[in-house]
């Protein structure tokens, strides 16, 4: 029997495996947002085009976290495509119990009242459609309302635990 190269020996399915094996998935990051009795939001590498036609989007978000109750009743949720300028900016939104929306986060009230964060590379409105339950996460399907494709910039990635730049 010869190796397969770039297999290596089998591993039972568990969170860690996974975890270990998206942790060589370079995604991109987005900050995901919505406004209840407060402003929420948290950083996010799953976020997915679904559909152009109607243009749809999604996302997972745990039940657990501190966003997910107003994610969880929320009509409208802002998605924003952050810079390479912005590791400090996914690195708030990524942090269980700091203010995101403290200084230095700018931000103000967009269509449908979502906050939209400032300096982004793109950012979209969009209407929630589906929370379709997922484990410990739910699945947000949302319909795109309104956006701008405009900053300026390079991507900022997600890949080995790390925000890391895109490289020429």
């Amino acid at each position: 029997m010869t190796a397969t190269p770039g297999l290596g020996s089998p591993r039972l399915a568990a969170p860690d495996l996974l975890r270990s094996v998206f942790r060589r998935h370079a995604a991109g990051v987005a900050v995901i947002t919505a406004y209840g009795s407060r402003p929420v939001g948290f950083t996010a590498t799953s976020l997915t085009s679904v559909a152009a036609e109607p243009p749809l989007v999604s996302f997972g978000v745990g039940t657990g976290s501190s966003s997910w109750p107003v994610l969880a009743e929320a009509e409208h949720i802002g998605v924003h495509i952050l810079g390479e300028h912005q590791e400090e900016l996914a690195a708030t939104f990524a942090r269980s119990g700091a203010d995101r929306f403290a200084p230095p986060t700018g931000w103000r009230r967009g269509p449908e009242g979502v906050p939209l964060l400032d300096g982004v590379l793109a950012w979209l409105v969009c209407r929630v459609v589906a929370r379709v339950p997922a484990g410990d996460h739910r699945v947000v399907l949302a319909e795109v309302v309104a956006g701008d494709p405009e900053g300026a910039g390079r991507p900022l990635l997600y890949h080995q635990g790390r925000f890391n730049a895109l490289r020429d």
